[in-house]
């Protein structure tokens, strides 16, 4: 593409040298320079991208985008200066890509809980209803029926838009995309334009990135105040952070809610371990998932599929055929009669909602064990607080590793331990081996039990130190409990 045409729409400060350049590649990092390629000197956490100038011009980078100019200017060298890297990286990338989110109709979900579950939801919705569409997600993404491995929970603008590209190419129409504060933070968004905007909850999380719940919040409704005024933000109105997200956005307010009134409003009527009888805005219908915190999921799924135009009913009749998202509250009985859950939840929040939603469920004449962690190297505080969540709302729990990465195990479980009350000291132990964590729960459960295996769900590896290792907690289920049973 030539600079002059990629630079459209961007606020520049200075030109140095030519500006009808051929440019053949965007690339931030230095490493992956090849000739004539554009380098975006972005300032990071970890490092600032202008030490690298010097070695990208080397490695063949004829353009350079930066905001600090460098003190000698090479004259075969187009330097544009401009204010933000990070923010102009974004703008750069979807006018390389021929501004792709503008020919599909873009879908962000943002929230701390139930952001890759209603994106794929979505996803699988429209497909029921006969569209093609791409999916941007943590546990996958996805063109169509291609998927392609996700490597974060945003991937970077570049990669973004070249998925979006592509989706355009193989003539998808929807565009669903899980939004995280990191994404927004890092302005993984930048440039993009999203039809619809969907927010879940905002609970305790990433505070170890954010530092403090306001400078996450405040992140959080950065994603809405920068929706344009043809774009529709929908919020999770029971949650008192809902309202919030809509105060300064341009974009047409819309709400759902369980418990008070908004546009679209939802009730359980029936509830198992199978499913749920349901009645959105006055209809009712079946769905196979199950837990409040699907409700709500749910919700926002008919939301946004009514505010994309379509009719009612047909949402509901697509929703009614839906398939639980992996990792997401995914059940199985053993052969010797007891019920395994597996889920990701891996907040307080999270943990708490599933929680709460099995003990709605169950008779009470079977017992609860949990078997969870905290990952290392995150957050510190949320720990004792799940600590006391699990004990308290469990008839046992089992506290163990989750992904320790450069953490010691045993460091983790004492700060998960801290926040058990005195009377729930008898419902917990503690074995850092997750597989022999495991292997407790299925020792000292009896029919009818129920065992909860939180925290990894979708996650098919543990982290320790720098070292991923196959992991995945549903085969380790099935494993144990062929050999146990023996």
């Amino acid at each position: 593409m030539q600079l002059i045409e990629l630079l459209n729409r961007i606020p520049v400060l200075e030109i140095h040298g030519k500006n009808d350049r051929e440019v053949s590649v965007l690339v931030f990092d230095s490493r992956k320079v090849s000739a004539d390629s554009l380098y975006i000197a972005v300032k990071g956490t970890v490092s600032d991208g202008h030490s690298f100038i010097a070695s990208s011009i080397e490695k063949g980078a004829k353009t350079v985008v930066c905001e600090e100019l460098p003190k000698d200017l090479d004259e075969n060298i187009t330097y544009i200066k401009v204010k933000d890297s990070s923010k102009t990286l974004g703008q750069l990338a979807s006018n390389f890509y021929g501004n792709p989110s503008e020919k599909l109709k873009l879908i962000g979900v943002t929230g701390t809980n139930g952001k890759t579950s209603v994106s794929t939801l979505l996803f699988d919705v429209f497909k029921n209803l006969g569209y093609n569409s791409a999916l941007l997600s943590t546990v996958e993404i996805r063109v169509g029926d291609e998927i392609i491995h996700a490597t974060h929970t945003t991937p970077d603008v570049i990669t973004i838009n070249q998925i979006l590209a592509k989706a355009v190419e193989e003539g998808c129409e929807f565009a669903f995309m899980e939004v995280s504060s990191h994404g927004i933070s890092q302005n993984r968004t930048e440039g993009l334009h999203f039809k619809i905007a969907g927010f879940t909850n905002l609970t305790h999380d990433h505070l170890d990135y954010h530092k403090t719940f306001d400078e996450y919040l405040k992140t959080k409704k950065r994603f809405f105040d920068e929706l344009n005024d043809e774009a529709i933000a929908i919020t999770n109105v029971d949650d008192k952070n809902g309202n919030v997200m809509l105060q300064n956005t341009k974009a047409k307010k819309r709400s759902y809610a369980l418990k008070t009134i908004a546009d679209y409003h939802g009730r359980t009527l029936e509830i198992d371990f199978n499913g749920m009888l349901l009645n959105f805005n006055g209809k009712e219908f079946w769905t196979t998932l199950t837990g409040k915190f699907n409700v709500y999921n749910l919700l926002l799924v008919f939301g946004i599929a009514s505010e994309l135009g379509f009719q009612q009913d047909e949402i509901l009749q697509a929703i009614s055929t839906l398939k639980r998202v992996s990792g997401r509250f995914e059940t199985f009985r053993s052969d010797g009669g007891i019920f395994f859950i597996v889920d990701y939840a891996h907040t307080p929040d999270a943990l708490e909602n599933i929680l709460d939603s099995i003990n709605d469920i169950r008779t009470k004449n079977e017992r609860l064990i949990t078997v969870f962690g905290c990952g290392g190297d995150r957050d510190h505080s949320k720990r004792p607080e799940m600590g006391n969540i699990a004990t308290k709302r469990s008839t046992l729990a089992i506290i163990t590793s989750d992904n320790p990465r450069t953490e010691d195990p045993a460091v983790i479980i004492k700060e998960i331990e801290a926040g058990v009350e005195p009377q729930n000291f008898s419902k917990y132990t503690s074995i850092p081996d997750r597989r022999e964590a495991i292997k407790m729960a299925i020792k000292f459960a009896e029919p009818k039990d129920i065992i909860l295996v939180a925290g990894k769900g979708h996650e098919n590896y543990q982290e320790i130190n720098g070292v991923k290792h196959h992991f995945d907690d549903k085969e380790v289920i099935n494993e144990l409990w062929k050999l146990m049973s023996k």
